[in-house]
């Protein structure tokens, strides 16, 4: 008879699977917790140690690593010399592994595990099993996703049984996932420090000395930024939650770029907030009462930008909202979720895709800057810790904001710097932004210099009219390297500045700022974004 060895951590589906390969004609062998699952559920287990003669010991460290097991997992079944080893050591042959391993990424993920407790979720048969079936695969069936148990019992009943391309499929998504488990052990021991009171796990205070990526190809793209560019969507192994499409075309290269712009910004907010994007930067957001307020007065404040723009909410959208984003033309939308209501009323605009995260979404004000943001530059890559505006979590006044002028801001003025902040840290730089207390009025994007950003914002300030940013406050990413980029502002009419400081001529900038009588506040924290 055939024999299949089962040993998951991940138990969802393992019984019914395995009654479908004892249907089958298979012998079950099987570990610890899999084999009392399985037995629980009435089917006959030959347990590894009746295989091995050893009892599992330390613990369940030591139950696999046998050459009972592992020969009759690597015999191939085409060599005389393989099976003659085999029955001269009376090894029986295993025609299927079925293994998950250790819950290693979660217990990880859960800042409270104690390192040694973090240690024994590091699984050391469980890889060999995988890695012994997955080299024979000609012959031996490896499975690690329950995702495949029902193609797997569909393959068994196939005339002439599992092809080999179906066999190598398996074998590379075995692979894959012990190179991805060794990966996820190799980053979290670099957050390990090991001092004379033992071993602790802290923020990493640098990039790790080595960066090994495991990555899933999702999907291939139609093409790339362009249509002459090969691309592809990949995610990490176990590291996030991914996304569901709940509607509309394909997403392209360029909607998955503008849709993660759109949920940083959305995301930095906890009262009810709103983003239009367009090539990654904003042309509107806002705050307001509820998601459908915050929306509409995002995409007004750039009505014309917005049309065929990528839309961003931190609330669900509910049917208020929907019928604000069917009113004109959208290309997308990204918000934790979608009510029942308003999914009908989306659904009437066929093409816009929709988009859900399939876990729970951390805003940016809960969130860290530990997260590793990876990007390639010819010859190699370059790695930064996430940008988070930590310093504006919190109500302005607040922590290490300076004023510099004579002046103070006005209540309404901190509300409006804050807001202007956090949308300033996530426009390509060189920007200079004008905005209200809760939306923004016009932006000035990705420009060589200062002044050019505030010129392209009064440009599309014009489009409003001749007084739109009159009584407005001002952002700019980083600092102003000559007062010519503050006049403009001031005579722009913005009131308020917010901006980093940190300039050699900062004294002539607040001297500037001082005789148009501006109030202007240094947060010491520069937010490029190239």
């Amino acid at each position: 008879m055939p024999r299949a060895l089962l040993s998951v951590s991940d138990k969802s589906g393992v019984v019914e699977f395995a009654r479908g390969l004892a249907a089958r004609g298979f012998d079950l062998v099987s570990t610890g917790g899999t084999a009392k699952a399985l037995q629980q559920a009435g089917l006959t287990v030959i347990g590894i140690s009746e295989v091995t003669g050893f009892p599992e010991m330390m613990d369940g460290r030591v139950k696999t690593l046998h050459p009972l097991v592992h020969g009759g997992i690597l015999a191939r079944r085409g060599r005389a010399d393989d099976l003659a080893s085999a029955a001269q050591h009376g090894i029986t042959l295993i025609d299927m592994v079925v293994v998950n391993l250790y819950p290693f990424v979660a217990a990880a993920a859960n800042p409270a595990t104690p390192f040694a407790a973090l240690i024994e979720e590091i699984d050391i048969g469980g890889p060999s099993l995988l890695r012994a079936a997955a080299k024979n695969f000609e012959d031996v069936l490896v499975v690690v996703s329950p995702g495949d148990y029902e193609a797997v019992l569909g393959q068994l009943d196939r005339s002439g049984g599992p092809s080999q391309a179906f066999r190598f499929d398996l074998a590379r998504k075995a692979f894959g996932h012990t190179g991805s488990y060794d990966t996820a052990i190799a980053a979290t021991l670099e957050t390990v420090t090991a001092g004379d009171e033992g071993f602790t796990r802290a923020a990493p205070s640098g990039a790790p000395s080595s960066l090994t990526l495991s990555l899933r190809k999702v999907r291939d793209l139609r093409y790339g930024e362009n249509p002459h560019q090969r691309a592809a969507f990949y995610e990490g192994f176990g590291s996030h939650p991914g996304f569901e499409v709940m509607q509309g075309k394909e997403l392209s290269y360029t909607n998955l770029l503008d849709l993660d712009a759109a949920a940083r910004i959305a995301m930095e907010f906890t009262e009810p907030a709103a983003v239009v994007i367009k090539h990654t930067n904003p042309c509107g957001a806002a705050t307001g009462t509820s998601a459908a307020d915050a929306y509409v007065r995002a995409r007004e404040a750039d009505a014309r930008s917005a049309f065929g723009g990528i839309i961003g909410l931190n609330r669900p959208v509910d049917a208020a909202t929907a019928r604000a984003i069917v009113s004109t033309f959208i290309e997308a939308v990204i918000a934790p979720s979608v009510e029942p209501d308003a999914q009908a009323i989306l659904a009437g605009k066929a093409n816009m895709r929709v988009v859900v995260p399939r876990g729970s979404v951390s805003g940016a004000a809960s969130g860290t800057n530990d997260d590793l943001e990876v990007r390639s530059i010819v010859g190699g890559v370059l790695v930064q810790a996430r940008d988070v505006v930590r310093e504006a979590h919190d109500a302005w006044p607040a922590g290490d904001l300076k004023v510099v002028t004579k002046r103070q801001p006005t209540a309404e003025e901190w509300q409006a710097l804050r807001f202007a902040w956090r949308i300033c840290a996530h426009v390509k730089s060189n920007t200079v932004l004008f905005t209200g207390p809760d939306h923004t009025i016009a932006i000035g994007a990705g420009q060589m210099s200062r002044v050019d950003a505030v010129q392209v914002a009064t440009m599309k300030a014009a489009a409003i009219g001749p007084d739109a940013l009159k009584g407005s406050v001002a952002a700019s990413d980083a600092f102003f390297p000559f007062r010519d980029g503050l006049d403009a502002v001031a005579a722009a009419g913005a009131t308020a500045v917010v901006q980093p400081g940190g300039s050699v001529r900062d004294q002539e900038v607040i001297a500037a700022a001082d005789e148009h009588g501006l109030a202007m506040v240094f947060t010491g924290r520069r937010h490029f974004r190239h």
